[in-house]
């Protein structure tokens, strides 16, 4: 495991695509978090509350939403891209435990995201803090909580990843699966949470950005209304769960079949 390990983190430094999708999510998220610091308690259109205010300052912390999506593309390219860039056949043939060298891709995914959501995090974080000191406002969330956002994003991005690493094994095709993850949380868990609220927790991106501090009907892409968050190891042990069940079914199917 050790040598798969390392291979997967050596091609994580030197590809420019997982770099340049890293610094991407990064300068997203400053921008989100710019614009909605900036605006905070004016009356455009989709103004978050004043900073002044808990509500306000929480979701200014908040605006890690893309940077979760980013996340989980990375851990699909980790995958996807050894068949688009067919080097699939390599990578099998040198280590012959398909298994063992999934489970190297999923930790490096889940390292990476972490990485990611760790970055966006802070920068979302000292956006927002920085705008409401500027403005002479008080902190009207505790350090802790504040702590618990960047952990919540931190977390939620490297389980995300490992979960896209799953996907990628799945579906092999890098275009599909990633038009697949953002049709997943831009489409599918907005109606099938907004039409089962009771479900809505349980699904991976929903779960990802209420640890990271998003409210209900809130974030970008936006969580459905009325959902009540599950606590913070329950959202974690919800996306934990998807990874593991997204790579066993890419285990027990899809990696095994012909790589070439």
């Amino acid at each position: 495991m050790n040598r798969q390990l390392h291979a997967e983190f050596l091609k994580l430094r030197t590809t420019r695509t997982a770099i340049g999708l890293a610094g991407l999510a990064v300068a997203v998220t400053a921008l989100i978090a710019t614009l909605e610091s900036a605006t905070a308690g004016t009356r455009q259109a989709m103004a978050i509350p004043s900073l002044a205010t808990s509500a306000g300052l929480r979701d200014a912390l908040a605006s890690t939403g893309f940077a979760l999506i980013a996340a989980a593309v990375l851990g699909t390219m980790i995958t996807s891209g050894e068949f688009r860039h067919k080097t699939a056949t390599g990578t099998y043939l040198d280590q012959p435990g398909r298994g063992r060298v999934l489970a190297a891709k999923a930790i490096a995914a889940a390292v990476a995201g972490a990485l990611l959501g760790l970055a966006a995090a802070a920068t979302a974080t000292a956006i927002g803090l920085g705008f409401a000191v500027a403005r002479g406002y008080p902190l009207t969330l505790p350090a802790a909580t504040i702590a618990r956002y960047g952990a919540g994003a931190t977390i939620g991005a490297g389980l995300l990843a490992a979960a896209g690493a799953g996907a990628g094994s799945l579906i092999r095709h890098q275009a599909a699966v990633i038009i697949a993850v953002f049709a997943w949380a831009f489409a599918v868990e907005l109606i099938v949470g907004g039409t089962a609220t009771a479900v809505a927790p349980y699904l991976p991106y929903t779960a990802a950005a209420m640890m990271a501090g998003v409210t209900s009907g809130g974030g970008m892409p936006p969580i459905p209304s009325a959902v009540i968050p599950l606590a913070p190891p329950g959202g974690a042990g919800v996306l934990a769960g998807a990874a593991v069940l997204l790579a066993a079914v890419a285990a027990a199917t899809t990696v095994r079949r012909d790589i070439t």
